[in-house]
């Protein structure tokens, strides 16, 4: 794996439930890619070996949200990528704390 993205995606939503549902619409779409992820609770991980696709996924998230519902959306990333070589993988960060 040579890329990952941790995707914040906030609606500007007045109702917490109504942000939460479209946060959970957005998560969906992740999981429907097909790639490797993490959901927390302030942000969703994914990993892949294609930069660009990490790029597109992080696009639709934005498009996602927007078709959810949410008149504004502001998304926060963190990109870590590594052409000749392997980042750090979501479990080998993660599973530690999570035995």
């Amino acid at each position: 794996m040579k890329a990952s993205i941790a995707i914040q995606i906030e609606p500007n939503q007045q109702n917490e439930r109504e942000g939460v549902r479209i946060v959970d619409e957005v998560i969906d779409y992740i999981r429907s890619t097909g790639l490797h992820y993490y959901v927390g609770p302030s942000e969703t991980s994914i990993e892949g070996d294609d930069l660009h696709q990490l790029i597109d996924i992080l696009e639709h998230c934005m498009e996602v949200a927007a078709k959810a519902g949410s008149e504004k959306v502001s998304g926060y990333v963190k990109l870590v990528y590594k052409p000749n070589g392997a980042v750090l993988t979501i479990d080998e960060k993660v599973t530690k704390h999570h035995q």
